[in-house]
């Protein structure tokens, strides 16, 4: 993965930076759930995604009253796939659900209720009415260890004590902006290093625990 993608998600590993579902609500959906009709089923389907996961997939968007068309990721970023953190709220609470226990290659037509979609607000700029019942027609491409990940906890806790202090994410970070190889000023390394401990050093110990770090909730710390 290129190091802009790499360090990007890696800032959104520390909630550093956000996607917005666009005004995507919680509300009761207790009697409501995700349809999901699976299109095409790859003779070697595996890995399966679960929370936490990077995808790479594209998906097309439509409105269960009329058929009408409202987004497609192959017009977006230069029609590459949309990559993203599942179970996390970076899309609406629906496609979380729709694409767990997916696989690469695999294809899926899913129903979305208003409920774990944009609800009684709407999107209104993505052209979604009040109450819309959507259809998305996904395909995943690629299913990846996420930036929480236990590789990626152990690749920065190098001393192996569990527990993430200063010095070892300012390495990471140093580490990551040599292959960048672009000059930054300090005080942008300083910057990210004091945001990092101030969005998740909770106990205020000066250090990042496995528990602290692991907001994906992976059995393996």
């Amino acid at each position: 993965m290129a190091f802009g993608v790499k360090l990007v998600f890696f800032l959104h590993a520390f909630c550093l930076l956000t996607i917005h579902t666009h005004g995507q609500k919680k509300e009761d959906a207790t009697a409501e759930e995700v349809k999901i009709e699976v299109l095409h089923v790859p003779k070697e389907c595996k890995p399966k995604s679960k929370k936490g996961d990077l995808l790479n997939a594209h998906y097309d968007g439509y409105l269960a009253s009329d058929g009408s068309k409202f987004y497609c990721s192959r017009t977006q970023n230069e029609g590459h796939p949309k990559w993203f953190v599942l179970g996390v709220g970076q899309v609406i609470k629906g496609l979380d659900i729709a694409m767990t226990d997916m696989c690469p290659g695999e294809k899926r037509k899913v129903t979305i209720p208003p409920s774990l979609a944009y609800g009684k607000q709407g999107y209104a700029q993505g052209k979604i009415p009040p109450n819309a019942t959507l259809i998305f027609e996904i395909e995943l491409y690629a299913v990846n260890k996420g930036p929480r990940s236990v590789e990626a906890f152990t690749q920065i806790d190098m001393d192996s004590d569990k527990k993430l202090s200063r010095d070892e994410i300012s390495h990471y970070l140093k580490e990551e902006f040599e292959r960048d190889g672009k000059k930054r000023d300090a005080s942008v390394h300083d910057s990210i290093l004091a945001d990092i401990f101030k969005n998740n050093d909770h106990d205020g110990d000066g250090f990042i625990s496995a528990r602290e770090y692991n907001v994906y909730q992976h059995d393996e710390l």
